[in-house]
């Protein structure tokens, strides 16, 4: 019997129990607005219509909003006028990030039916999650009820808690651990790379400066692909970039197939091929695309769910772009 869908609802029932008399739920907006997942889900195929990379963004947004002080929509934040405010977008780490406009747009979209009740984090998740089943990959259930955050981020914290672009198998898996994942949960979470590009200026370790040491598994007719794609004189422009594989606007197995053939893009996608703890993983998503899907799924929900405000924690802002507007 395979115990592993029961170790999942286990979890995942561990969600209705939340602090301060709230809680993360299935069902959360059921009575204040049951709409809220159609109107996410239509936001973004409207956005996606005119640019699909749009998924891949959101996908990434996402992850970057979360690995700092959990899901909690400080990402968004803007200065609004006011300088020298030490925001969390000014970190390097968050070099590339785009589409924050598009939760503010599909918040928009939700105030208007139902106004005041939904954080922007929980639409940033949803449309983090209608991003992976627009491009093909699972569709998943998520639990809502996150609160947005009340202060002003810090781009400090951000470069404390986002890995860096030449993050190995050890630092990998410390950081899922710490959200509750396994070691076939953080491989797995791994594979949202299989969508989306890699920035030219996050190859500038690997292929150039060696820090870290060089990275195992990867083969050298790809190391040089990636040196003509990324001469040194392109890596300090956000406009240069490498596919992270051949069907980079779908969500497929083709991460792990690649980096099994030594075609990993980052340090630790190659790394992974090789580290005893993950190799073995990996090669099975690389066959396997229906449980890839599955504990990819899982893992999104305890990356999701970890760390968040709930309950009588944080607000509900009006605006996901502004700290001083929220209610």
């Amino acid at each position: 019997m395979d115990l592993a869908p029961i170790a999942v609802l286990i979890f995942l029932s561990t969600l209705e129990f939340g602090v301060e008399g709230g809680g993360l739920s299935y069902g959360f907006y059921d009575k204040s607005c049951p709409q809220v997942e159609d109107i996410v889900r239509t936001g973004l195929q409207i956005i996606s219509l005119t640019d699909p990379t749009s998924p891949a963004a959101l996908l990434r947004l996402m992850f970057h909003d979360c690995q700092v002080q959990g899901c909690d929509a400080s990402i968004l934040v803007d200065a609004a006028g006011k300088k020298n405010l030490p925001l969390e977008m000014t970190s390097t780490k968050n070099f590339g990030i785009r589409k924050r406009e598009t939760i503010s747009y599909i918040k928009s979209m939700v105030e208007a039916v139902c106004p005041e009740q939904v954080s922007c984090t929980d639409i940033l998740i949803l449309a983090a999650r209608e991003a992976v089943a627009m491009s093909g990959g699972p569709w998943i259930n998520v639990p809502l009820g996150r609160r947005d955050s009340s202060s002003t981020p810090s781009y400090k914290l951000a470069d404390a808690s986002l890995p860096s672009a030449n993050i190995g198998v050890d630092g990998m898996l410390r950081i899922f651990a710490k959200k509750g994942m396994t070691v076939k949960e953080s491989v797995a979470i791994m594979g949202a790379h299989t969508v989306g590009i890699t920035h030219c200026f996050n190859l500038l370790n690997r292929l150039y400066r060696r820090e870290g040491g060089e990275a195992r598994g990867i083969e050298p007719g790809f190391e040089l692909f990636l040196k003509l794609s990324c001469p040194q004189e392109s890596l300090t422009t956000n406009s240069s970039f490498v596919l992270n594989d051949s069907t980079t606007l779908a969500f497929d197995n083709n991460y792990y197939i690649n980096a099994m053939e030594g075609h990993g893009v980052l340090r630790i996608d190659a790394e992974m091929s090789s580290d005893p703890r993950t190799a073995q993983i990996l090669a099975h998503f690389a066959v396997d695309q229906d449980d890839f899907f599955r504990t990819f799924s899982s893992a999104f929900v305890k990356l999701s769910s970890s760390g968040v405000l709930t309950g009588n924690q944080g607000v509900i802002r009006r605006r996901c772009n502004a700290i001083d507007e929220s209610s």
